[in-house]
Formats: structure tokens, sequence, C-alpha cells
């Protein structure tokens, strides 16, 4: 789903930006051979596996992982097929039977499945076969005790696991409303609704996998003008979804990353408006947060010509 300007709040501000989601509304992308998050997640999966796939002592992700897996293949059945003996990812030709790995599809999938614990095969391939990162949030406690994420933004997944919803949010910048408002919406959530929310921000990195130990930002560049800077920036943003399970308490975060040239991701007058006031208004603290600092002046500038 492409995303959505309107989620661009103006005056910016920090806080959930939760929308129900319409009957009907697709919340999973399938991968296929060669896209750019199947890409990303390999890499990650083949040599950083241990940060990615994590779960607290004890916890038992199976019955919400088996209502993910029926939500998946309920609304795309191409890409995931399965049962309790095996799953299926045709798109990408693999299949796990018990923990057994079967295909013929690009061999480095089956080689990155292969190299996985065996309990976590099942949850590798279902990884590979969307775009979207996941994670269990347990309502009652509001904590996250299950992670499947490649691809973060800046945070470690091995630091978030087993923590407390306020916990998680913690150290981002002009969080007040987040903070305050984590038991509820762990509740929320957790409830019979669906739903998403949209956030963006402006990088000097075109890269998925955002890990901070695996990821240094390059500076933007001193001496570029604001035509300049623009043309090596990134618009980067996330869907985040919830996929909830009410009996459970529990419900599955999904988290799909896109990152395109800001010049191609900004196509009106009215979505280049829109962002110059949004990052015009953000404070100092989330201007130093999101890495936009020394960049700030020379992007409302080239924002500004845009109108």
């Amino acid at each position: 789903m492409p995303f959505d300007f309107a989620a661009v709040a103006v005056p910016f501000r920090m806080q959930p930006g939760l929308r129900r989601l319409p009957p009907g509304a697709v919340q999973l992308t399938p991968n296929r051979p060669g896209d750019a998050a199947l890409v990303a997640k390999l890499r990650v999966l083949h040599h950083h596996a241990g940060e990615a796939l994590l779960q607290v002592p004890g916890f038992d992700a199976a019955p919400m992982l088996a209502r993910l897996e029926a939500h998946a293949a309920q609304e795309h059945p191409q890409a995931l097929a399965g049962n309790a003996q095996e799953l299926a990812a045709p798109l990408l030709g693999w299949s796990v039977r018990g923990e057994a790995v079967h295909g013929d599809g690009d061999p480095s999938i089956g080689a990155v499945l292969q190299a996985l614990p065996p309990p976590w095969r099942r949850a590798g391939l279902l990884a590979l076969a969307f775009a979207e990162d996941f994670a269990i949030l347990d309502g009652a406690g509001a904590t996250i005790p299950w992670l499947a994420v490649c691809l973060p933004s800046h945070w470690s997944p091995r630091q978030k696991v087993g923590r407390h919803f306020a916990e998680v949010h913690a150290p981002v910048a002009d969080n007040r409303v987040l903070l305050a408002a984590s038991d509820h919406l762990a509740r929320l959530v957790t409830g019979a609704e669906r739903w998403e929310r949209f956030v963006w921000t402006v990088s000097s990195d075109g890269a998925l996998d955002h890990h901070p130990a695996r990821t240094v930002l390059p500076p933007w560049p001193a001496d570029a003008d604001a035509g300049a800077l623009a043309a090596r920036a990134w618009f980067r943003t996330e869907r985040q979804t919830f996929i909830p399970a009410p009996e459970l308490g529990q419900a599955v975060f999904t988290i799909h990353v896109e990152a395109r040239p800001l010049a191609e991701a900004i196509s009106t007058a009215e979505q280049a408006a829109r962002l110059h006031e949004a990052i015009a208004s953000m404070s100092a603290a989330v201007l130093a947060y999101r890495g936009l600092t020394d960049a700030r002046e020379r992007l409302l500038a080239w924002l500004a010509a845009q109108r």
C-alpha cells in the first residue's frame, strides 16, 4: 500500500496516529524473488539471524503465529499456504515440513532457512514470504515477547524483546503522548478491531536495514546546496498494522519499511507543502533524533521550491 500523505501531521507531533482499517483492507505484502525487502531480509538472516529472530524464554508463540499464517493465507493464497504439518511459500518455491526445508526456488533462500535453528525455520519462511516484519504484542502486560524484525529503523530488536510498550518507545524524542497512552494502546490494538498507522522520516541512506549496529548513516554533506542535498535524500516510511486475536489478548504488529528517493516520493505541490510544514514544525529534539538538524534548512528550501 502506498504511503498516505494524509498521515503527515501538521504541525508535527509524536503521537499514536492510529486509524481503523476498513473491512477487507489488506495488511500484508507478498515478497517475490528479487524484491528489495526479500534481498535485505535474506542478508540479515544470513549474517544476523540471532539479532532478528527473538523471543522471551518460555513464551508460546504458536497460537499467535497460527493466526498470522491463517490471515496471510487468506489475504494472499498465492504467497502462503499451509497446515499444522507444512508451511509453503509458492512464490519463493520453498516450504518447511515439520522442521525440514524443501523446495527448488532460489538456493540462497533454502540455505538461509536451513541454517536457522530448526524451531525458527517455519517463522523464518513466513518472514521471508512477506515484506513486513512481525512482532507479537501481549495486551495484558503491554509487552513484546516475540519478534521477527530484520529491517528496524535505528533500534535493536534484542533491546526491545520482553519490554513494556512504554520502554520500547522511551528513546523516542517528544514521546510524552506515546508513553502516557502505552497501556491503553496495547489494550486497544489487541481488541476486536484492526488498526494501522504510518510513520516517516527523511534519511541520508536508502538501505532498508537500519539496525544501529549495522548501519551508520552518512552525514549530510555540508557543501551541498538544497537541490544537491535533496537529490541524495531518501523518504523512509513505515506502514504499521495490527492483526488482533482478542481471545488470546494478543496481536501481531506488522511493519512494512520502504525507502524511495525524496525527489520521486514527492510528486505533487500539495505533498511538498505538507512535508515542508511538518519539518518546519519539528522540535529541536525531534530533528536531532531523526538526524535532520543539519539538513533542515536546505530540505525546507527544496520543498518550498516544489510548491
